[in-house]
């Protein structure tokens, strides 16, 4: 059976008009000053003549379930395309603006709640962006290529641990006037070039990739839908030579050349089937410390980073120690929420987590909720050709899904999460389920 393609997209500008507070770095009263390259929402939608899909990605942080929830009802009353059909993705800059109010951030005095006129603003430019993109629709065919990237970060707690160089991409055109119409690409990796001294809005290297494709490779006036692959522990620290705009550019251009690399070996078809399912799960909360014990770790956790300051430890040890300090510093705040009833219900406004798989002729597109560490990623991908996984899609978690070996190392991202390690094994269950009922 064929499937006669069409595919319309768009990009709409959600660059804060107010200095609004920058999400991602703790203790510091981080308020914007100016935009340095703008936040945007870069929506995909796309109509085999049975099924519609739409992929809508966003310089931000983080959205929660609600927030999705709410966006796609509207885009499917102004599209007609079912909310389910609709991946909405968050690129996880921290250089852009708060939108949802987290258990930890609500814990340091330091952050504030998220500016509600500005969630207005970016939920109104999402959707009539999501629109345009609907109703841009042409006939169109498309190309998949998996671009190999290298040299724009590693694994964060150790450069040799597990990572995922493959960045899928995929583009579409025009089939009358063969002009591009959007260009998709996902790699994991965490948008954390610029750090806690920076009060500028920025997309971070993903922006910089965008624009070196616009620039260089696609045309200016073509999206580029970019979503943030599982990257809980990954990071740009054991690569950056400095956390400036002139290191996320040249990350950034590193991906985008990789990616243009990729396009070299393209071959369009109009005739690519589209199909959608999702899941909804259950993940298991993790088992808090006491508070005493709580305190102890971050005491401990204070000693070691003072002891490597003190020392003159290389600049990537110390900032390890750090956010695991951070981390501590989480911990001990989630024990005493657990004891108040706060932890509980901040993890089932979560719950049930979404699983969700948008397949593109041979290609399936997971999404995955929250934080999550790459190892799980790389053992679904192991088991399917031709899958990728978007992570901070339809939602977030309490904090990062670790591995259970983070969990026992104790390090900042198990510190500060709500969510069992188990939880990573059971979305990788069900999303194989998912994934076999499409293979059968």
């Amino acid at each position: 059976m064929s499937h006669t393609l069409t595919a319309g997209a768009a990009f709409g500008d959600i660059s804060p008009m107010t200095s609004q507070f920058l999400g991602g770095y703790p203790h510091v009263e981080r308020y914007s000053t100016a935009i340095h390259d703008p936040l945007l929402t870069s929506a995909l939608y796309m109509n085999d003549g049975a099924t519609e899909a739409m992929f809508v990605a966003n310089d931000i942080i983080s959205l929660s379930k609600q927030f999705v929830a709410d966006v796609r009802g509207r885009i499917e009353k102004a599209t007609g395309v079912p909310g389910g059909n609709i991946m909405i993705t968050a690129t996880h800059t921290h250089s852009g603006p708060l939108t949802r109010k987290s258990m930890n951030s609500g814990t340091d005095p330091a952050v504030p709640d998220p500016d509600p006129a500005y969630v207005e603003f970016i939920r109104k430019v999402i959707v009539e962006n999501a629109t345009k993109a609907h109703a841009a629709a042409e006939p169109a065919e498309l190309g998949l290529a998996e671009a190999h990237v290298e040299g724009v970060g590693t694994n964060r707690r150790d450069p040799q641990g597990p990572a995922d160089p493959q960045a899928p991409v995929m583009l579409v055109r025009s089939v009358q006037s063969g002009r591009n119409i959007a260009l998709m690409a996902c790699y994991s990796m965490h948008p954390t070039v610029l750090h806690e001294d920076s009060t500028l809005v920025s997309a971070d290297f993903p922006g910089m990739a965008r624009q070196y494709l616009q620039k260089n490779v696609v045309g200016d006036d073509c999206p580029v839908v970019y979503h943030t692959g599982p990257a809980g522990n990954q990071s740009p620290r054991h690569v950056t030579k400095a956390n400036t705009f002139e290191e996320a550019t040249r990350l950034g251009e590193i991906l985008g050349k990789a990616i243009e690399r990729a396009m070299s070996k393209i071959e369009f078809t109009s005739d690519a089937e589209l199909v959608v399912v999702h899941d909804l799960v259950e993940l298991p909360k993790r088992a808090l410390p006491s508070v005493a014990d709580a305190e102890k770790k971050l005491a401990h956790a204070a000693a070691k980073l003072e002891s490597l300051r003190a020392s003159n430890a290389p600049k990537q040890d110390v900032r390890t120690a750090e956010v695991d300090w951070f981390g501590a510093e989480h911990t001990l705040a989630l024990a005493k929420a657990e004891a108040d009833g706060r932890a509980e219900a901040a993890f089932r406004s979560c719950m049930p987590a979404e699983i969700q798989v948008i397949g593109v002729g041979p290609w399936r597109f997971v999404g995955w909720p929250g934080e999550i560490f790459v190892e799980y990623a790389l053992k679904l991908k192991a088991g399917f050709d031709n899958t990728y996984v978007f992570s901070l899609a339809n939602g977030s978690l309490s904090g990062y899904l670790a591995t259970s070996e983070a969990a026992a190392e104790g390090g900042y991202e198990a510190s500060n999460s709500l969510q069992d390690p188990a939880g990573g094994q059971i979305l990788v269950a069900r999303t194989a389920k998912l994934l076999s009922g499409l293979c059968g």
